[in-house]
């Protein structure tokens, strides 16, 4: 490396003076080749202006330059001073004799084709990142990086730009190319900060629009290769997948009320009812190609319509970039970007503050477990396993042929983190689904050959830290956000806060509850008797953790079937009257609430994430009738908090009896915070009509049928209690009023009663 002119970089803006000719070239030859063959670790050292030996030197090395000469903007003339080619590849040199301080200079240059440009020097200014930057994205702690790596449009002494820096440890050289150089990696290599690292370069003049991408030199290979930006928040589509220089900073946001009253939520005692989206299939549109609607248009179209249905939140499928359609948006490569399919970044963000201008929370899928092999995003990121393991033991997923984080590593920790705080900070987000939380807490998850943590056991030492200290922070920087994690296995403490132990998750996907109620429900009714454990089961375990009840997009792909077509039964009739009880029947179970989009009015095939959802169905009664049921039941939840303020709280459940199997019946009772009301919850899960059948109640008087899936304004049998029924004085399972219900075959009833204070 250099040299005898190994000067230090620079400091500031600087300055010249008139050259002398007869000085010789003063960089020496090998180091100009360090710059013209793209192999110089540290161009700052010899681009630029430096003091020297006799005066200064002012270097360039410029694409398409014919000419170049050197501005000295002190003077209001302006004074222009010509820089020797040394290179035909466009490196310049001048040299400036005597006693001289920096000054502020710009470049003037005459291209090849005739063209005048002047600029500014990238290689005068500063690093745009302070010691203690560095220092906070080493220890894996810096809350705001998405505010310092990446590229961030900046104003340095009142010159415009943008700033670019990027974490490539092991890289030998790192440049910067994009539409602005030819995509030529000689021509804007940047300077590494110290050992961290990272390495930086502000470029004067490159604003919102422009495309990039990182060009890197790895330590063992001499062949350059590209790779986007991992901190960018705008890509081009594919096969380019260049990052794009974004400036959001000018939005101006309608939502404040919103997320002051978020800030004042405690959730867990709030109706939660979320409506799982896939953005490009919720809708389309036939006269224009039957293209996917657009951030802006699903804004609209999603906030009424889940005001309608009493949803309180959507939940959007992933909405960070990724190439591949099929992957349902599962295999990232833009952890911090809107995906571009539907808009771009500022569209993404009227989406979101139009759902919240009319009450609607936006949750987003977020996938910290794994990332794609593409070779121009994270994988091998700079030559080297950066963001993955090495071993793939670790570092490898088997069941989707992707990359494992390595989380034990601070940068790579700290990079997930910020991605997380990126999205309820800039998009303002209102909470995160993560996807996948089994596979990060497991080393031997869907592996044979595993490594086992420092104790011998399987856990994921490394990965149970990141949930931890991730939901710490999210925490303590969002006050009313919250936190869901799709766990599938029996891991302790999912949503027990973090201090007494727990990952600190606010709810957990109830996939127990999931496959139970499924796999009752797919029998044939006449067989359900030998099933009914299936539904009780639950109950044993639904205080072990904050659970949200969830019908998901995984329910209704890969041969699984509609949920319609889940339904035992053998009419389609029957399959539609057990959906809309199971409904009913789920809304009034302890619990948070997600369903995923098209099961809410019965779609008729498996989901396609190319095809529009099928909206005719709701010409027909019987699809209608399954979505009234859901916007009543959700209803119900919604108007009525006392019931989701006992969600988590265990007095707030009774069995009213479990143990009908004959009768294929189950009867429990959701009481109110309050104390002066309750819920009476009956369904019959046979196409038998059971008249005159008994349920204990725990007060007397007027209960009134506040739902009843079996109505004929649902499509169903017409069957019902006449608005109500009469609780008496009358012992029945361990309670001591009892009432007499007309169940509907394939039906849920609920009841509500309200204390009398006389009667007691």
């Amino acid at each position: 490396m250099p040299s005898r002119l190994r000067c230090a970089a620079p400091t500031g803006i600087i300055a010249g003076a008139k050259p002398n000719k007869n000085i010789a070239m003063v960089i020496a030859k090998n180091e100009m080749e360090s710059i013209t063959s793209a192999r110089c670790a540290v161009p700052h050292d010899f681009l630029g202006m430096h003091k020297c030996k006799g005066g200064i030197v002012v270097r360039a090395y410029l694409n398409d330059a014919k000419t170049c000469h050197l501005i000295d903007l002190r003077d209001e003339d302006n004074v222009r001073y010509p820089m020797k080619r040394l290179d035909k590849s466009g490196f310049f040199e001048v040299f400036l004799p005597g006693k001289r301080k920096i000054f502020p200079y710009r470049f003037r240059v005459k291209r090849y084709d005739g063209q005048v440009a002047q600029f500014y020097d990238p290689y005068s200014f500063a690093p745009t990142l302070s010691n203690d930057d560095i220092y906070r994205i080493g220890i894996g702690d810096e809350r705001k990086i998405y505010r310092k790596l990446g590229s961030q449009r900046r104003k340095i002494n009142g010159i415009e730009g943008t700033s670019f820096a990027v974490w490539a440890p092991t890289a030998r050289r790192v440049s910067v190319v994009g539409n602005f150089n030819a995509w030529d990696g000689r021509y804007h290599p940047m300077r590494p900060l110290g050992e961290s690292g990272i390495w930086e370069i502000f470029i004067p003049g490159i604003g919102a629009g422009t495309k990039y991408k990182y060009e890197i030199l790895a330590s063992n290979n001499d062949t350059p290769f590209l790779k986007i930006d991992p901190y960018a928040i705008s890509f081009e589509s594919p096969p380019y997948n260049s990052s794009i220089v974004c400036d959001i900073s000018g939005y101006k946001w309608s939502d404040g009320d919103w997320i002051k009253s978020r800030e004042n939520t405690d959730w867990s005692k709030r109706p939660i009812s979320v409506y799982e989206v896939h953005l490009g299939s919720w809708k389309r549109v036939p006269e224009d190609g039957f293209r996917p609607l657009t951030y802006e248009e699903i804004g609209q179209d999603l906030s009424q319509y889940c005001k309608e249905m009493n949803f309180t939140h959507v939940e959007f499928m992933p909405l960070s970039e990724y190439p591949y359609e099929g992957s349902w948006g599962y295999q990232v490569t833009g952890f911090y970007a809107p995906t571009h399919r539907y808009g771009t970044p500022e569209q993404f963000m009227k989406m979101v503050d139009t759902l919240h201008q009319n009450g609607i929370g936006v949750i987003l899928d977020w996938v910290p477990a794994h990332f794609p092999r593409d070779s121009f995003a994270l994988a091998g990121f700079d030559g080297s396993c950066l963001y993955e393991h090495q071993d793939p033991r670790l570092g490898a997923n088997p069941d989707w042929g992707t990359l494992c984080f390595n989380y034990g590593r601070s940068e790579v920790s700290n990079f997930l983190m910020g991605s997380a705080l990126s999205w309820i900070d800039r998009f303002h987000i209102d909470g995160l689904r993560m996807d996948a939380v089994a596979s990060m807490l497991y080393l031997n998850f869907s592996r044979s050959d595993w490594i086992p943590n420092k104790y011998g056991g399987s856990e994921n030492l490394e990965a149970i830290e990141f949930l931890k200290h991730t939901n710490s922070v999210l925490h303590e920087e969002f006050k009313g956000i919250v936190t869901i994690a799709e766990e599938s296995t029996t891991f302790d403490g999912v949503t027990r806060p973090v201090k007494d132990g727990g990952l600190g998750f606010d709810f957990k996907w109830n996939l127990g509850w999931m496959h139970d109620t499924l796999d009752y429900m797919k029998e044939d009714p006449i067989n359900r008797k030998y099933h009914h454990n299936k539904m009780t089961f639950p109950s044993m375990f639904q205080y072990s953790e904050k659970f949200m009840l969830v019908y998901s997009h995984d329910e209704v792909v890969h041969g699984k079937s509609p949920m319609v077509g889940k339904m035992g039964g053998a009419y389609w009739g029957d399959k539609i009257a057990n959906l809309r009880a199971l409904y009913a029947y789920m809304w009034m179970w302890p619990g948070k609430k997600t369903l995923f989009m098209g099961g809410e009015f019965g779609q008729g095939h498996e989901w396609r994430y190319d095809e529009s959802l099928e909206w005719s169905l709701l010409k027909y009664l019987e699809h209608e009738g399954i979505q009234s049921v859901v916007r009543d039941v959700a209803g119900i939840y919604k108007t009525d908090p006392s019931i989701s303020a006992w969600d988590f709280n265990p007095d707030g459940f009774r069995w009213i009896n479990a143990d009908d199997g004959n009768n294929s019946v189950f009867s429990f009772l959701r009481f109110c915070e309050s104390g002066k009301a309750a819920y009476a919850v009956v369904s019959n899960f046979t196409p038998v009509v059971r008249e005159n059948y008994t349920i204990g109640l725990p007060w007397g008087g007027k209960w009134k049928e506040v739902l009843n899936t079996g109505a004929s304004c649902y499509g169903g049998s017409g069957l019902g209690n006449k608005g109500g029924v009469l609780a008496e004085k009358w012992p029945a399972f361990a309670l001591e009023y009892s009432a007499k219900l007309m169940l509907p075959p394939m039906s849920t009833v609920i009841l509500k009663g309200e204390y009398d204070f006389a009667e007691s």
